[in-house]
């Protein structure tokens, strides 16, 4: 056969590459190797690669992409020398170890940037390492199968590769299945709502059955629409075509009967996954489904013999390798239904003595749903533990299977994390907590709240709108903008964009939770949707307008979008079309029987085209994925942050379209129909609820490094990590919480700012008083603090010692206490070390032009700054962005230079604190020019030095009440150790 030079090449770099293994190694060397036999006269300079790279050769670049990429992935490799994965550092080993040049190096850093990618965080307890790079490169069978079908739906090398690194993280969790002793592991998996969670456990169970798990058990929901979503799902992607057939000759009709896909001419039924051949005849092994997609599990026809798994060894255990790895494994996907479940356990029942020595897999999705045991423990009887119908089925599951491991998924983790870990046969996640990373191209909270963005407020521009305007209810404005980005679509995908992502167009209405009301609703929009005139010069007029006020100035440059209506007109008529199809643009999504989502405007797998309004509550806010999903209009409200952030559809992928999303949300809402009913605004509640979910991440984050080799903290110490910014949004329900106290939060180099302040005005004024020495403190002429570039900005400062600081924040008062305790307990143990000599007060002046100057007890001048509590009691946040670098700086936490002021008054054991006083309502003098401390809210923020904290201590102690150790509270730190 004729090679081109091109092809030479390409074929000495894989084999090189190949040869490698796992480790980068002097490529000249490993190229001259391969091409010694088929090519002894191929150019294997650095100038003939570089020129490769240079023309764009695709499939070269391609190449060295899967590998540089892997290298830049490894965890901890001995090769490395100890430099972090997804860093410029990292690469700069693998070009050294691989000799190459400066040129060359440029070229494959440009060809194939470094993915400086987040990595999941892990809070874990300690375990015995089993899943060696050796022994998966042994059987990843399954696994290389999955990972080709995602290279085959154009994911990228990088999320190939964080998808491999998340689930490794996993994996290597779980208990070794070969090993002689049973052992359950048990975790849970945090994932953003929609964000591919499924791609996730899809990739876990791959690793898992090529490491030799052979009973996968996933519960995919609580309806069969979202069951079958995720069999079909595991059966596309990993399990195939080969695995479905069972020996089946695809070319004669009658062997396909009643086989799933095949039967009913399924039009992705090509892009099911091709192993090339039974996996068992390609030295591998067979997946068996015990459930389908349109059948769920059900009591066994053919016999139990379906769950009986043969030894080629019979007298050794089945977890023994002789015969692990030369058995089927099992698949089921069932819903979370007491029926489904109850002949699972049943028929696992009669598998005398097996189970013993089969590790099984339990995959949770949803883990918080129907799983989680909400049972009121005051209502048990004395030495009893009662049990909801799941929550007692999944616990039954653990007890029948002892090499089971339990590994939960969800985006809205703290009703699992407040599981009792006291009792063993429950579903706490004791072994590990893993966060998954956002993922590249997702749509989230950052999209659509300005969380820290200096006040600019692009993200609500862009994509928010309220309810209401000066007009009334925009619903009319909603539909006519789900028209609008539906023609937009089609004109995207006729102006180069790729169809796909256009392939479903949908909406959704969420209002209320009762059925009634939303058949009402239904009819409304039906109505407005005939009387919309959209092919008429009204309807033309309409959405012409909104055009140029909204979409045409928030659209993506880089995306093709029409310059005027006129250009977007002649796909108007289409969008309307698809719209209307079948005669009304609504779906009515409720009801708890499954009929109710056997619409075929629901199955957005098997259905070409979903360009449909849906209507309807709770079902349409967990677990259900609304493809194509461009418009939202929500009402509904709800006391629980992980509902609520359930509710929120619109989070997810959006190729091609993601500017075109909307959301319309309510901004004041009446929660409650009692005289005691509160105005709340969901707008706002889910900002809350999103800074609570970020905070609880940024916490993991920050304790998962480990200390002296060891965890800081494990699972069983997260609970008091959960935060809460709304009084009236509780982190969960009040039967998914149990009791947890924390008792310190060290905080070195971090910001760290208190809300809970008192309303009532004699504690306002206590407190105002109590800051006197303070404020005494402060020079009378400002000063200009800036750091880096940045413009700066003038405050009033001082100097206090640790001490005459700790006596003030000792007699302060607070709404809520345990919000400020834990960070005071951390301040007075860091003064006894000592690790803190001083603070460094900033008094920021406030610049706006409606300033108001005051004097506060005889000191002075101020400014005030106003800020609202979120609902009583909490503030939300009250510091400013661009005053927090200066503090940073001076706590040592930043080493950006900054102003004289800033410079001169940095020291090793110095602190910085920030100090705000604060009005909620209209600036009151005397006549003197004081304000009354009755008025004020002294607020603060501070930033403890670095040196507060020794190298290698931890930086939390907790106290929690565990049933496991009677009810006794019990101090998980050293609280002697500095």
């Amino acid at each position: 056969m004729n090679h081109t030079p091109a092809d030479a090449l390409l074929d000495i770099h894989a084999s090189a590459l190949a040869g490698m293994a796992s480790s980068p190694k002097h490529f000249e060397r490993w190229a001259a190797l391969a091409a010694d036999e088929d090519h002894p006269d191929a150019d294997l300079s650095e100038e003939r690669f570089h020129e490769g790279l240079v023309s764009a050769d695709d499939a070269l670049t391609a190449l060295w992409s899967r590998h540089l990429t892997a290298w830049d992935f490894a965890e901890d490799p001995q090769w490395a020398q100890g430099t972090p994965a997804r860093t410029d550092e990292r690469r700069t080993v693998v070009y050294d170890r691989l000799r190459f040049g400066s040129d060359l190096r440029k070229a494959l850093d440009n060809a194939v940037p470094v993915a400086k990618l987040p990595g999941p965080t892990v809070i874990t307890r300690e375990f015995t390492p089993w899943y060696t790079p050796e022994r998966t490169a042994v059987r990843s069978f399954y696994w290389k199968s999955y990972e080709g079908k995602l290279r085959a739906k154009g994911w990228s090398d990088a999320a190939i590769a964080g998808l491999d690194e998340a689930s490794r993280a996993i994996v290597e969790r779980l208990t070794d299945p070969e090993q002689p002793a049973a052992r359950q592991a048990k975790g849970l998996v945090v994932g953003y709502v929609q964000s591919g969670k499924t791609a996730n456990f899809t990739g876990v169970t791959a690793k898992a059955i090529d490491a030799g798990y052979r009973l996968v058990i996933v519960l995919g929901g609580t309806l069969n629409l979202l069951r079958a979503q995720t069999q079909r799902r595991l059966d596309m992607e990993l399990i195939g075509q080969e695995n479905i057939l069972r020996g089946a000759d695809i070319t004669d009709l009658d062997s396909l009967v009643g086989i799933d896909y095949v039967s009913d001419d399924d039009a992705d039924w090509p892009d099911f996954v091709r192993h090339g051949g039974r996996p068992s005849a390609l030295g591998a092994f067979d997946i068996e489904r015990l459930t389908t997609r349109d059948n769920d599990y059900k009591s066994l026809a053919q016999g139990i013999r379906a769950l009986e798994f043969e030894k080629r060894e019979p007298t050794r255990p089945l977890h023994d390798p002789a015969n692990l790895h030369h058995t089927a494994a099992r698949v089921l996907v069932v819903k979370k239904n007491k029926s489904v479940l109850t002949k699972l356990v049943k028929d696992l029942k009669q598998i005398h003595g097996l189970l013993g020595e089969l590790p099984a897999l339990i995959i949770d999705d949803e883990s918080d749903q129907a799983s989680v045991n909400t049972l009121d423990p005051k209502k048990w009887e004395a030495g009893k533990t009662d049990r909801t119908a799941i929550n007692g089925l999944i616990s039954q599951l653990l007890g029948l299977l002892p090499r089971a491991q339990y590994v939960g998924y969800t985006a809205t983790p703290f009703a699992n994390v407040f599981v009792d870990p006291g009792d063993e046969e429950d579903i706490f996640p004791r072994d590990f907590l893993i966060s998954l990373p956002r993922p590249a191209g997702y749509m989230g909270v950052q999209d659509f709240h300005d969380l820290d963005d200096n006040g600019q407020g692009q993200a609500e521009a862009t994509h928010v709108r309220g309810i209401y305007d000066s007009t009334g209810d925009r619903l009319q404005e909603a539909l006519d903008a789900f028209v609008l980005t539906g023609a937009l679509k089609l004109y995207r995908a006729d102006h180069g964009v790729p169809e796909g992502p256009f392939r479903h167009h949908t909406m959704l209405v969420h209002e209320s939770v009762r059925m009634a009301e939303h058949a009402a609703l239904a009819l409304r929009i039906s109505s407005m949707w005939h009387n919309a005139a959209y092919k008429g010069t009204e309807g033309h007029a309409r959405l012409a307008s909104l055009f140029e006020k909204d979409f045409h100035t928030y659209t993506d440059a880089a995306l093709p979008t029409p310059e005027t209506y006129a250009d977007l007109k002649p796909y108007i008529s289409r969008a309307h079309q698809l719209i209307s199809k079948g005669g009304t643009p609504v779906i009515v999504v409720n009801g708890d029987s499954e009929r109710d989502y056997n619409q075929p405007d629901l199955d957005f797998d098997r259905t070409p085209h979903v360009w449909k309004i849906l209507v309807g509550g709770t079902k349409l806010s967990r677990g259900f994925t609304i493809e194509g999903l461009t418009i939202s209009y929500y009402r509904r409200t709800t006391q629980q942050a992980d509902t609520l952030m359930q509710m929120g559809r619109w989070f997810g992928f959006r190729p091609g379209y993601r500017d075109l999303v909307r959301l319309y949300i309510g901004r004041e809402e009446t929660l409650g129909r009692s005289r005691n009913a509160k105005t709340v605004d969901l707008y706002e509640a889910f900002e809350a609820i999103c800074r609570d979910e970020e905070l609880f991440r940024e916490e993991l984050a920050r304790y998962a490094p480990l200390v002296d080799g060891r965890p800081q903290v494990t699972p069983a110490q997260i609970p008091p990590l959960v935060a809460q910014h709304l009084s009236w949004v509780k982190p969960s329900a009040r039967n998914k919480m149990f009791n947890a106290e924390l008792v310190e939060v060290r905080s070195p180099g971090t910001w760290v700012e208190p809300t809970a302040y008192p309303a009532l005005p004699a504690e306002l004024a206590h407190n105002t008083e109590a800051w006197e020495p303070v404020l005494a403190a402060l020079g009378d002429t400002p000063v200009r603090l800036a750091v880096g570039s940045e413009a700066g900005y003038d405050a009033r400062v001082g100097t206090v010692s640790h001490e005459t600081l700790m006596q003030v924040l000792c007699d302060l008062r607070w709404s809520v206490p345990s919000q400020f305790s834990p960070h005071l307990e951390f301040l007075l143990r860091a003064g006894q070390q000592p690790t803190i000599d001083d603070w460094f007060v900033i008094t920021p002046l406030q610049s706006a032009a409606g300033r108001r100057e005051a004097r506060i007890l005889g000191q002075g001048l101020f400014t005030p700054a106003r800020r609202a509590r979120r609902r009583d009691p909490l503030f939300g946040a009250i510091s400013e962005p661009k005053h927090r670098a200066a503090a940073l700086r001076i706590a040592g936490a930043v080493t950006t230079a900054g102003s004289a002021a800033v410079e001169e008054n940095v020291r090793p054991r110095r602190g910085a604190l920030v100090l705000y006083p604060v009005v909620e309502s209209e600036l009151r003098l005397t006549a003197d020019g004081s304000v009354d401390p009755r008025d004020l809210v002294m607020a603060f923020s501070f930033v403890a030095p670095k040196s507060s904290v020794r190298p290698g201590s931890p930086l939390v102690r907790f106290r929690a009440i565990d049933s496991g150790r009677q009810d006794a509270i019990v101090i998980e730190r050293d609280d002697v150790r500095p």
